[in-house]
């Protein structure tokens, strides 16, 4: 009897308190305004822009070490935003405080009008004008790359087909080798390589033409299928649990903000992204052209660091270490990061490893610390 009272006791007292929990939960919500979940607030000016893509300058927060400045350059699957999340996890904050003079492009938001664009556009169109910009305005005949997912798959392109323009060149969680996924066989990694691989040609023809571009909220769907259980429990249990805790809800809301900001991929473009690489797998085998020119990868003669991470599931490890063999080895360095594919950016640890890494990277190949 005293058991069964203890126990109903436990039971009443853990009502209660999940009660108080929602109660404090929903008013900390009713107070949260759009404001207050802003996200990429770093301070930066536009200095270019060209149709709907945007260059940011951002504003430096000391003294700069490195001469030639950074272009960020994310992809058209999701929002360099990620690179920004907030005050206190974001990659180009940390990367300011180092004194590195940093420049994002921004893809903007693409619609029906864009179906037509290329790949061929992106790298060898807005990127290089990004590039020509960002020398002239700093003066100098060189930058440093540095290349999110499929925006490293950019910056690999633009720096093989125009190498004497880039000092360096950053990879971060980029597939290079897109079957390199079969080799590792990791259990839950490598979905969209094996979802693409799946389709034919024609499959990715008839959805791109009954769209017009390949739809954000799509690729959203397929992300999500990739852990469903995941994607299924951060919005009840997880929720739950930090719902009352200001400050880890509101990681959570910027999170969730980043992740629903998916723009469409321009139609020509996606078919280019799913047929000539993750189905063809062109860009390691030195096959991928871009303007009538082929990219090949041993090009690639300025220093490159390739930061992967451990536990990506999206972008396995071995799709971004297979440039290693095809570089020579004086120029080339590998540095794994612990976490997935978007822990890399908010992580703690890798948090704390990422930006000091990329600034001694470009201040070791730096021509004015060289020339000093």
């Amino acid at each position: 009897m005293t058991q069964t009272r203890t126990s109903l006791a436990a039971v009443v007292s853990d009502a209660a308190k999940l009660g108080a929990k929602m109660l404090a939960g929903g008013q900390l919500l009713h107070e949260i305004k759009d404001s207050d979940v802003e996200i990429a607030t770093s301070p930066k000016d536009l200095v270019w822009s060209q149709d709907k893509v945007r260059l940011f300058h951002f504003h430096p927060v000391t003294a700069r070490q490195v001469k030639l400045p950074v272009l960020i350059c994310y992809g058209l699957v999701g929002r360099w935003t990620m690179t920004d999340l907030q005050e206190d996890r974001s990659l180009v904050r940390n990367l300011l405080k180092l004194g590195l003079d940093l420049y994002v492009v921004d893809w903007g938001n693409p619609s029906r009008a864009d179906r037509y664009l290329t790949l061929d556009d992106y790298i060898l169109g807005y990127l290089d004008g990004c590039v020509a910009e960002i020398a002239r305005r700093a003066g100098v005949p060189k930058i440093n790359l540095l290349g999110v997912c499929e925006g490293g798959v950019f910056a690999t392109a633009f720096a093989a087909l125009e190498p004497d323009r880039v000092n360096t060149l950053t990879l971060t969680i980029t597939p290079i080798d897109f079957h390199a996924d079969m080799v590792e066989e990791r259990l839950g990694h490598g979905f969209i390589n094996i979802w693409t691989r799946s389709l034919s040609p024609e499959d990715v023809d008839r959805l791109i033409d009954a769209n017009g571009n390949l739809p954000g909220e799509f690729m959203g769907a397929i992300f999500n299928q990739m852990t469903p259980m995941r994607s299924i429990l951060k919005y009840n249990l997880d929720l739950l649990e930090i719902v009352d805790d200001e400050q880890r809800l509101m990681n959570w809301l910027r999170m969730e903000k980043w992740i629903a900001d998916r723009p469409d991929h321009p139609g020509e473009a996606a078919k280019q992204w799913m047929k000539d690489l993750y189905q063809q797998n062109k860009l390691v085998r030195n096959e991928w052209e871009l303007d009538g020119r082929r990219v090949d990868l041993r090009n690639l003669r300025m220093p490159v660091l390739n930061v992967y991470a451990k536990d990506d599931h999206i972008i396995p490890p071995a799709t971004s270490r297979a440039l290693g063999p095809i570089l020579e080895t004086g120029n080339y360095t590998e540095l794994p990061l612990p976490g997935g594919h978007v822990g890399v950016f908010v992580g703690g640890r890798s948090q704390a490893m990422f930006a000091p890494a990329v600034a001694s990277f470009a201040a070791k190949h730096d021509p004015g610390k060289q020339a000093a």
